[in-house]
């Protein structure tokens, strides 16, 4: 494990309360690893001694990939939820438990990161960078949770939230018709 998702794992540790901010750090590293697959891709069959290369090699990869995504997942909660879930076999089969435990239907999860991006006002004086990343993680929570927002809205919604100071920043942006990404407005804010 490099040093980076050790971090991750260690800093939003699962304990039911986190649930989730939790699966969203966790999501990110499994993607970053090319490991989610095996949450939602079955195992292929295990190969008979004759199969062909191609075959084995995509048992071998599920395989893998399953126990590294087994044990980041293990390493990322308390330890009675890690000794609860050990003896399960399958990524999916962890992440399906402990949505049973924690995880709230995904439409209310979806509906309060919405509210909170509609609401959310950035106070006079505080950090923009803080701010903009605060937003980033709930527009992450809400499409995690089956209501994507694209780009374009994403950038709206945190114009649209910042303080009365920033109103020559969105003039300029308004008469100059100027088009941002988030990694762009982050940098201009």
């Amino acid at each position: 494990m490099n040093s980076l998702i050790i971090q991750l794992l260690a800093s939003e540790k699962l304990n039911g309360d986190n649930y989730s901010a939790w699966k969203s750090n966790l999501n990110t590293i499994l993607i970053v690893d090319d490991l989610r697959f095996v949450l939602s891709e079955e195992c292929p069959q295990a190969p008979a001694s004759n199969a062909n290369r191609t075959v084995r090699e995509a048992y071998d990869r599920w395989v893998k990939a399953n126990e590294k995504a087994c044990v980041y997942i293990l390493a990322s909660m308390s330890d009675v939820l890690a000794k609860k879930h050990e003896s399960l076999a399958t990524a999916k089969e962890i992440i399906d438990s402990l949505r049973e435990m924690f995880g709230q239907l995904s439409w209310s999860l979806r509906h309060e990161a919405i509210k909170h991006i509609y609401t959310k006002r950035m106070k006079e004086g505080t950090s923009v960078r803080e701010h903009v990343l605060d937003m980033m993680m709930y527009f992450n929570i809400a499409k995690v949770n089956g209501g994507p927002i694209d780009e374009a809205n994403q950038v709206s919604f945190i114009l649209q939230s910042l303080p009365k100071s920033f109103i020559p920043f969105e003039t300029n942006v308004s008469l100059n018709k100027i088009e941002f990404n988030l990694t762009t407005l982050l940098n201009e804010l």
